[in-house]
């Protein structure tokens, strides 16, 4: 039951009908039994900065942002932090006490979370790491190998001028390799990301050839519909331990919910099944 008193947070976006954060965010108030809400906001991009600057005299917590609005928040909000800067992005925004907006990026974290969840077996020091992709998705992979220690993070992408500037962006850990070597590239590699839309559904499956990737390397897919796309199969009917993609976006949820509601979250087989829905099979 909500109450005067509750505390209220959203997800601002355009469209916004197919965020799972509400299912998500909510799905957590309510286990916690807290007096909040977590409702989609549907934000025009030419109305972003005017909703935004709203939120303290609404009495909002805060937001989570989606598409199209993390890249133009970043010349809102009043405060952006370290990782939120060199991501270039910003997916959480804080209503601090003072009415402020203080931006930050919780994709970095949410998947290395995901990553340690589902193969606590990997040591980021230990071997390369390749990256596949060079949008939003690759810049937080790739900030967050950095900050684990991965010393090489192989980054391709079809357009490698895209790739180039990301690594541009993360330091001398970060090197740029061709995209139709992809398959060669993934030699004495401990890691394997593709942070593409390929092999989502309705997508082409990515063309990749596993087979220069040693077994003991984790093959993770950060797409989750479907869960097991054709990338985690074939890792898995190799030997490769896979990781699939759905983890991150529940990980990158958690350091937003403390902030605005004041108690850390769980992530548990529960929530996955919840936010899957009777569609798809929670395989972990």
């Amino acid at each position: 039951m909500l109450t005067g008193k509750a505390k209220v947070a959203g997800v601002m976006g355009w469209p916004i009908g197919h965020s799972k954060s509400p299912a998500l965010h909510n799905y957590w108030i309510n286990e916690l039994k807290l007096d909040g809400a977590y409702v989609p906001l549907a934000v025009k991009p030419e109305d972003l900065a005017t909703a935004l600057r709203a939120l303290p005299a609404l009495g909002f917590a805060g937001v989570n942002l989606t598409v199209p609005h993390k890249e133009e928040a970043l010349r809102v909000v009043d405060e952006i932090d370290e990782i939120a800067k060199r991501i270039g992005a910003i997916n959480t925004i804080i209503v601090t006490t003072d009415g402020k907006l203080r931006g930050t990026n919780t994709d970095a974290f949410g998947f290395m979370a995901n990553l340690k969840a589902g193969a606590p077996q990997y040591s980021a020091s230990a071997a390369p790491a390749v990256v596949l992709g060079a949008g939003g998705a690759a810049r937080a992979v790739c900030a967050a190998l950095v900050d684990a220690g991965c010393t090489e993070v192989r980054l391709l992408n079809r357009n490698r001028e895209r790739a180039e500037t990301l690594a541009a962006r993360m330091g001398k850990a970060v090197c740029v390799r061709d995209w139709a070597a992809r398959s060669q590239e993934l030699s004495a590699a401990g890691l394997v990301v593709n942070t593409t839309t390929l092999g989502m559904t309705g997508q082409p499956a990515l063309e990749i050839d596993l087979a220069a990737l040693p077994t003991t390397a984790i093959v993770h897919d950060i797409v989750y519909a479907p869960l097991e796309t054709p990338l985690l199969a074939a890792g898995r009917a190799r030997g490769n331990h896979v990781v699939d993609g759905l983890g991150m976006l529940l990980y990158q949820a958690q350091p937003a919910f403390q902030a605005w509601f004041g108690v850390k979250p769980e992530v548990t087989p529960g929530l996955r099944t919840h936010i899957l829905g009777p569609s798809l099979p929670s395989k972990a």
